[in-house]
């Protein structure tokens, strides 16, 4: 297990749950459960990890390994359930909410998937739980879509036969351990010198160094501004989880009239709706901040099919204080803008490879210590994870939404998930049960957001339009005509004016003696 999936594994407890998890709704008719279990069953190998545990070292004396559970029984994690007829959104975000809050038996493969049936309009859905030490939301999106397929036209392979392996002793792996726990920061150490010869020029060697140190100052800025600390607070056992809407024509739009990603805008509307919800609570002061934490996928595209997290993470300041909200998109942007030229997420993935170093021990000494010790630095946490843009099905079913869930920690009440499929953007928005009994104001505010943000974008549009109406209706300006030129042009040349002397002339005197006036 890596360093980063053993901290994940580390720092859960019975009020910390540490697993992702997604609701996905079909249009039906509802399969049947034994159908469901052949089509896991037929998928199992194709993600082996999904028929393993963990084992965890005496001591931690050594990372926790996987190993074959030799138990493994497909009926235990694939599961069957119902909600009262005809089911709607909040039954089955109540039903999700509860299932998402109970920990997965670490003593079997730590994942689990629910049948549901009795949605409204003869819809069904699968809940399914996986922990986050197997999977990050990139590759989990990769492994999900192995239970789905791109036509609706399904064949299911027939499931080959499956042996787990021998489990190592219990000596052996505390052997390993031990051996790890020296072994792996010595190579760590020795990797270092090659890396300084492959660093081909002195321009090679200052980058590399921005890559650690460039994202220091523009996060010491972020963190120096006042958050909204009132939204941390202890963790119980149970779980508030809603949900919000949006889609890519209207986000598509704030771009076109405002500018910014599809990231900043989606930002800028979580900000709008913790605005809402601080202003109810009447904690919402000018300049306040909510920081957030957002994850950033550094898996390349041929890391894929690894099973393991491959995740960095940036800090953005979410301007709550500030009431305009295309100063709160600039706000945003400008922040993206300055983490993607320092390469702050680079620079995370750097330090977080460091627990590398660490002793076993040490690491899960630390991973449970750092997420129980009261900290205001981060509020929430705020997650994208980009799904297909073409329709999938599951049995023939076609898969009509899906909402993310992404576990709270530590002083961390609140997180909000968001998934893309087809047009549509999706948010599961996670929270305490006691610490946060208005969480629906969040996703209320959420959607909120797109719409003012709507409204503006339509505004300036309307404006732009009025604007080239006025510019399109102005009369042009006459030609010169071109007859009379001509008939100008055919004139003779007029015979050239003589030009007066101005010296005075002697008078004439007429014929009765009056001088005639003369022209100076």
């Amino acid at each position: 297990m890596s360093s980063l999936d053993a901290g994940f594994y580390f720092i859960e407890d019975e009020n910390v749950p540490m697993h992702v998890g997604s609701v996905l709704v079909f249009d039906g008719p509802v399969p049947s459960y034994g159908d469901v279990i052949r089509l896991f069953v037929s998928r199992l190998d194709q993600v082996p990890r999904y028929r393993q545990k963990v084992k965890a070292l005496p001591f931690h004396v050594g990372r926790p390994v996987w190993v074959d559970d030799d138990h493994f029984n497909i009926l235990y994690h694939v599961r069957h359930t119902a909600v009262p007829s005809p089911g709607g959104e909040d039954q089955l975000r109540n039903l999700a909410g509860r299932l998402f809050a109970q920990k997965l038996d670490d003593k079997k493969p730590l994942w689990e998937a629910w049948l549901v049936e009795g949605l409204e309009g003869g819809r069904w859905a699968i809940i399914s739980k996986v922990h986050h030490c197997m999977i990050d939301g990139v590759s989990g999106t990769d492994m999900l879509q192995l239970m789905l397929d791109f036509k609706r036209e399904s064949v299911l392979p027939e499931p080959q036969e499956w042996k787990p392996a021998p489990q190592p002793s219990t000596l052996d792996l505390v052997v390993d351990g031990v051996r790890d726990a020296v072994v792996t920061p010595v190579q760590h150490l020795s990797a270092l010198p090659a890396l300084a010869r492959n660093l081909r020029s002195f321009n090679e060697i200052v980058d590399f160094g921005k890559t650690v140190l460039g994202s220091l100052p523009g996060t010491a800025r972020r963190l120096v501004t006042r958050a909204a600390t009132s939204l941390n607070g202890p963790i119980g056992p149970h779980r508030r989880w809603v949900w919000a809407r949006a889609n890519l024509a209207e986000i598509k739009q704030v771009r076109k009239a405002a500018g910014g990603t599809v990231n900043d805008v989606i930002l800028t509307a979580i900000t709008r709706g913790f605005r809402d919800l601080l202003e109810k609570r009447g904690e919402l002061t000018e300049g306040m901040v909510v920081r957030t934490m957002v994850p950033v996928s550094m898996r390349k595209a041929d890391q894929h099919n690894e099973l393991n997290n491959r995740v960095s993470a940036v800090l953005v300041n979410l301007p709550v204080g500030e009431a305009d909200p295309v100063k709160r998109l600039a706000s945003i942007r400008a922040q993206m803008d300055d983490l993607k030229s320092s390469r702050q997420a680079a620079g995370a993935d750097v330090i977080t490879n460091l627990s590398n170093f660490a002793a076993p021990t040490l690491m899960a000494l630390g991973s449970r210590t750092a997420m129980r010790f009261p900290q205001q630095i981060l509020q929430t946490v705020t997650t994208n994870v980009p799904g297909p843009r073409i329709p999938l099905y599951m049995l023939g079913r076609p898969l009509v939404e899906m909402f993310p869930y992404v576990p709270v920690a530590s002083t961390i009440r609140i997180t909000v998930g968001i998934f893309s499929y087809l047009d549509r953007f999706t948010f599961g928005i996670n929270a305490d049960f006691d610490g946060v009994p208005d969480v629906q104001l969040l996703a209320d505010g959420i959607r909120a957001g797109f719409d003012e943000m709507v409204a503006l974008a339509a505004e300036a549009e309307e404006k732009t339009e009025t604007a080239q109406k006025v510019v399109e209706a102005k009369p042009a300006a006459k030609p010169a005509a071109t007859k009379p030129a001509a008939k100008a042009a055919a004139k003779p040349a007029p015979k050239p004016r003589t030009v007066r002397s101005t010296t005075k002339a002697a008078p004439k005197t007429s014929v009765n003696g009056v001088k005639p006036e003369t022209t100076a």
